[in-house]
């Protein structure tokens, strides 16, 4: 009977941390669900983020859902995720951002929106100070030319750091971005990775990961290309 108990003991508590882990990160794993279907639906429309750009661009923010409280302007703020592309190409694991700020001009009545940030540098996001910064000023943002085919951006001039892309009820909204702030969502991070492992520039080192959530995630962003 002792010994029954020895090697239950362990395997309950096992199962109790994996269940609190699944339970806990929940919410970030709801986060990376919305996020993918974002780009899912992103790549169904005809008039959607060049394959080009994406293939150009060494980070990507997606923000779901991104409620507009006002009408017409207002504040804005959403909660998303961030990756860049490592050195060998791939796209690191997701760090959870938060983004505030923005206004739609004549977009009254819009509730939701569906926000996606393509940056041409990497270091915007990896090497943020206080772990959040402000597009516009030294980060310059445009919106983002549009159409799927590999040619559809080879007459622009991609001068911008970072290009926007918001989507409401199926249509582009026309949200603009500038003056609006990217900060590192650090509780979401620890929620998700472990406390010991929720530095975001570790997060943007790496690519691997055994969450199928983030699999998806990553899947969706590479069928842009």
């Amino acid at each position: 009977m002792k010994t029954l108990k020895a090697l239950l003991v362990p395997a309950l508590l096992s199962m109790f941390f994996v269940l609190t882990s699944a339970t806990d990160a929940g919410k970030e794993n709801e986060r990376i669900t919305k996020s993918t279907s974002v780009l899912h639906d992103f790549a169904k429309m005809k008039e959607s983020i060049p394959a080009t750009l994406i293939n150009q661009s060494q980070a990507v923010i997606v923000i779901p859902n991104m409620i507009n409280a006002g009408l017409a302007i207002g504040g804005k703020r959403g909660k998303g995720v961030a990756m860049v592309r490592l050195a060998d190409g791939k796209w690191s694991n997701p760090v959870f951002v938060t983004f505030t700020g923005g206004s739609f001009g004549l977009q009254a009545g819009v509730q939701s929106v569906d926000l996606v940030l393509v940056f041409k540098h990497a270091a915007t996001l990896t090497k943020a100070k206080s772990g959040d910064f402000t597009i516009g000023g030294d980060i310059s943002a445009a919106a983002g030319p549009v159409g799927r085919s590999s040619t559809a951006s080879t007459d622009v001039k991609l001068d911008a750091e970072v290009y926007s892309y918001s989507r409401s009820k199926g249509l582009f909204a026309g949200l603009s971005v500038n003056g609006s702030n990217i900060s590192i969502d650090k509780s979401a991070n620890a929620n998700f990775y472990g406390a010991s492992a929720s530095d975001s520039k570790a997060i943007f080192a790496t690519a691997k990961s055994p969450s199928e959530h983030v699999t998806g995630l990553k899947t969706a962003l590479n069928a842009m290309q």
